[in-house]
């Protein structure tokens, strides 16, 4: 098909970098896109990320990192951007050559250190690592799929995992497939992941995908926990701790919520300690359902005599001393 460009619009015209067009249409966002080009037509111009945010239809931090995007690339100089302005739009500069002091990654394989570094490539150095490696040009793509269209900070993020911990591309893409199952897409989490999953050695497409199942069945239940609960924010971390202990244990959601109404009954509000103490004596004495609870609770009370004195008897059930006296 042939297009005709209409050059009855030519009467005013901006210029924009060739580098853009050559090494930057796949590489950025539309949404980068949009703020570079509004960029250029206001050149000379003050504008703020209100301005940018009005006229492109991006939020203001979107803009934020549309110019940081464009800062790093050298097509805009870097200028120090604030909440209340953007400096004047710079002259553009040629985008340099490669620094042969730039920071060579280290081996794909080798054991990341126990804090890896947080990757922070330049769009120019992304762009020449996907011409050069068909994985990460491959990886990207069907993380597109994905994710959406990828951000500057999510390509450094992809980058970390496959460069720096050394997944491989199969492993990664199981690793944004949960992520996005559990909408938690953010860099930092799938970062979190990632090392985690390096630090247990999971390197397979079996291994990750036994991995994702025990993370789905974990967040599954500590969804439906919550729920019972009625708890509105997301468990503190000694919480998630001991939600996660109750997983494991193989508690039912039908009996931790028993264990706390145990609980409320006795303190007046949802303590976790209580509950896990609670779990814990059922358990001991063998009891494994709410059935199984309430038939020991019917059996006692069905052989608690009052002594001579009207009191409890001394022999008191175990069980009941456990719940009662915490």
């Amino acid at each position: 098909m042939e297009l005709t460009v209409n050059s009855g619009i030519w009467g005013a015209m901006f210029g924009v970098p060739c580098i853009v067009a050559d090494n930057f249409l796949k590489l950025a966002t539309g949404g980068q896109i949009k703020v570079l080009l509004y960029l250029l037509r206001s050149s000379g111009k003050t504008v703020t990320e209100h301005d940018i945010a009005l006229n492109t239809g991006v939020t203001e931090q979107e803009a934020a990192e549309a110019v940081l995007f464009w800062q790093q690339a050298n097509v805009l100089t870097s200028t120090e951007i604030n909440a209340e302005s953007l400096a004047p739009v710079a002259p553009l500069l040629q985008m340099p050559q490669q620094s042969a002091a730039m920071s060579t990654p280290p081996v794909r394989g080798s054991v990341p250190a126990p804090e890896p570094r947080r990757v922070q490539l330049q769009p120019s150095e992304i762009a020449s690592m996907m011409r050069d490696s068909k994985d990460i040009s491959e990886l990207f793509r069907i993380s597109e799929s994905t994710l959406g269209t990828l951000n500057h900070s999510m390509q450094n993020t992809l980058i970390q995992l496959y460069e720096y911990f050394g997944m491989k591309k199969e492993v990664i893409i199981t690793l944004l497939t949960y992520c996005a199952q559990i909408e938690k897409t953010d860099c930092r989490y799938i970062e979190r992941v990632g090392a985690d999953w390096s630090d247990k050695g999971i390197d397979t497409l079996s291994e990750a995908q036994k991995e994702v199942q025990r993370l789905t069945r974990s967040h599954d239940y500590t969804v439906k926990i919550m729920k019972l609960f009625e708890m509105e924010r997301r468990p503190t971390t000694k919480q998630a701790e001991f939600i996660d202990k109750w997983e494991k244990d193989g508690f039912s959601a039908d009996l931790v919520v028993y264990a706390y109404e145990k609980a409320y009954e006795n303190t007046g509000k949802l303590s976790f300690p209580y509950i896990d103490k609670v779990l814990t004596s059922w358990r001991d004495s063998g009891l494994k359902s709410v059935k199984e609870v309430k038939n020991a609770e019917s059996d006692y009370k069905s052989k608690k005599k009052p002594d001579k004195s009207g009191g409890v008897p001394s022999d008191i059930d175990k069980y009941n001393v456990v719940i009662d006296k915490f």
